[in-house]
């Protein structure tokens, strides 16, 4: 990249720079730190030059190339944001069903164009909101959904083929979701290849931070599996598949385990599909990624171009991918709600903002931002009308989409993408020696690595090596002043009544009959999307579809991983 001469003057350089002005000024600061660290503990050197990049082994040719050509290390889009912008998202869900309308309505006269749809705990866990185990937690985190009839109501007066895009985070009920929608699509008459659904579907996760699993971890990868086979086989513009890294890194990991965790998730889906007969190319174009990101700005930047190259290579090197586009990463970016404080909510707002520029120079595909009002409650209209603002102000007046990924070329930017990507594969290399990724959660490998990450990081905000503003440092003796949000104090209860007067409405032995033929489909072989989906249609229970899944696989109970 460099000729030897030029090499030369850049070395004689750096040891003037270091003897002299250097040292003068390390002189006056003897407190002054000597090493720094990003947020994944990368050594940041005190200045980069060229030098850097040799160290590191940076290959222009090979480390990178134009955008939308492989290994995408640039963007996946040959125009990027010169064509579109990202799409700019928000994630709601409310008490009830009706109030959620509500809120999407309005989000769509804002601007808005996809819609990412909050679940409450007991839908997660496959129960309805009558259920005596759900008591409590209906409408808490999101919006009970208990049947099609549920979601029938949030998307009332709102075509399915009017949004882009509607992401559903729904790890362990995924194939439920998709049914339901499906449901809804031939209920409304409309064709559902013309809008996009994308399904977070990724239950191994579950088993290592989050915790919404509901049966074993081989019915879960069975049915998991199951969608990306079905959208594979009948609904390619579906993204079946959304592997998650965003929950493991809100819980406590590193840029670099953000990666490698969910990658090697991927892994075991795709040689679970080549054993259907399914190659790389014929569904790995519509996967999805969700990510987060901390307010590390370059290192963010980086992740985000380093994740490019890596999937590109996996696809391409390992599982002999031909179609560029299932070597192509998609990235859902949501910006991390454990970054923000209770205490003087409003600089939250700054915290987003600058986690939206991270992913935004990174070149992702789909946005959604958290508001800033989220450490207290669902986010109200006013503060979710602020987080679809900061996307729309960073699109249309800052000029970083004017050009394609604008911190190419940065000395920093590009070391570090190339000791992220080094991590990364570190870590791959570790769990391919476990076993996989399956192994690797039942030996516990995930969680260990996490809960140490997560210690580190409140250890450094308790000593204040870490400082967090208006958390343990820049304090303030005020109320605080956030607007609460108003909830129907009836919505459990109305929730509940809804789900048993549609067990008294609906064609009970229809729906019985439904419910027996996914338990059969259930205990052989073959894929049982499509009898959930019937099941969905007669109006059969996500708490009576999830009741079967328990019923033939095994109730979930803690410490039980084993595959």
């Amino acid at each position: 990249m460099f000729d030897k001469e030029y090499l030369k003057k850049m070395k004689a350089g750096k040891k003037r720079w270091e003897e002299t002005i250097l040292k003068d000024k390390l002189a006056q600061a003897k407190e002054m730190k000597d090493t720094f660290r990003t947020d994944s503990k990368i050594e940041v050197n005190r200045v980069y030059t060229p030098l850097d990049l040799r160290e590191v082994g940076f290959d222009y040719l090979k480390d990178t190339s134009w955008p939308g050509e492989y290994p995408f290390v640039r963007g996946i889009d040959p125009l990027m944001y010169r064509a579109a912008y990202w799409v700019m998202g928000q994630y709601s869900g409310f008490a009830s069903a009706e109030e959620t309308n509500k809120r999407f309505k309005y989000l769509l006269s804002q601007g808005a164009t996809s819609f990412s749809v909050a679940l409450d705990l007991p839908t997660h866990k496959a129960l309805d909101s009558d259920d005596l185990l759900a008591e409590g937690e209906v409408g808490k985190t999101g919006v009970p959904i208990d049947s099609l009839k549920s979601l029938e109501a949030i998307f009332e007066g709102i075509p399915l083929d009017s949004v882009s895009m509607f992401i559903c985070v729904a790890m362990s009920t995924g194939p439920l979701m998709l049914a339901l929608f499906l449901g809804l699509a031939e209920k409304t008459g409309i064709d559902p290849k013309k809008f996009g659904l994308i399904l977070t579907n990724e239950s191994l996760m579950e088993f290592a931070c989050r915790g919404t699993q509901f049966t074993t971890p081989e019915g879960h990868f069975r049915l998991s599996a199951d969608v990306v086979e079905y959208c594979a086989r009948n609904y390619p513009n579906f993204s079946p598949l959304q592997i998650c890294g965003y929950h493991v890194r809100e819980a406590g990991c590193t840029a670099i385990q953000e990666l490698a965790f969910p990658l090697a998730n991927c892994i075991a889906y795709v040689k679970e599909m080549e054993k259907r007969g399914l190659s790389i190319d014929d569904y790995a174009g519509s996967f999805t990624w969700l990510f987060s990101a901390s307010l590390d700005l370059f290192e963010e930047v980086a992740k985000f171009r380093a994740f490019r190259k890596i999937w590109a290579t996996l696809a391409k090197s390992r599982f002999g991918a031909k179609n560029p586009k299932a070597m192509q990463a998609r990235i859902v970016f949501y910006s991390g709600g454990s970054h923000l404080t209770r205490s003087q909510p409003y600089i939250n707002i700054a915290r987003t903002t600058i986690q939206a520029l991270s992913a935004a120079l990174g070149g992702v595909q789909i946005m959604n931002l958290s508001s800033f009002d989220e450490a207290y409650q669902t986010p109200s209209q006013e503060s979710s009308t602020i987080a679809v603002r900061i996307q729309q102000i960073l699109g249309y007046e800052t000029g970083i989409s004017k050009t394609i990924d604008p911190l190419a070329g940065s000395y920093y930017v590009e070391t570090l993408t190339k000791k992220i990507e080094k991590g990364v594969y570190d870590y791959l290399e570790k769990i391919e020696k476990m076993g996989g990724a399956i192994k690797a959660i039942e030996k516990g490998f995930y969680q260990s690595e996490t809960a140490e990450q997560a210690y580190q990081y409140n250890q450094e905000i308790e000593t204040k090596e870490r400082i967090k503003v208006g958390l343990n440092e820049f304090l303030m003796d005020q109320a605080v002043k956030v607007a609460p949000l108003k909830y129907d104090p009836d919505a459990e209860k109305k929730a509940k009544d809804g789900v048993k007067q549609l067990r008294k409405e609906r064609d009970a032995k229809k729906a019985a009959n439904a419910l027996e033929t996914f338990r059969r489909m259930l205990k052989g072989s073959g894929n049982v999307i499509p009898s959930i989906i019937e099941a969905v249609k007669a109006y059969a229970t996500v708490g009576e579809i999830g009741a079967v899944i328990r019923e033939v696989y095994g109730q979930y109970e803690e410490g039980m991983v084993r595959f």
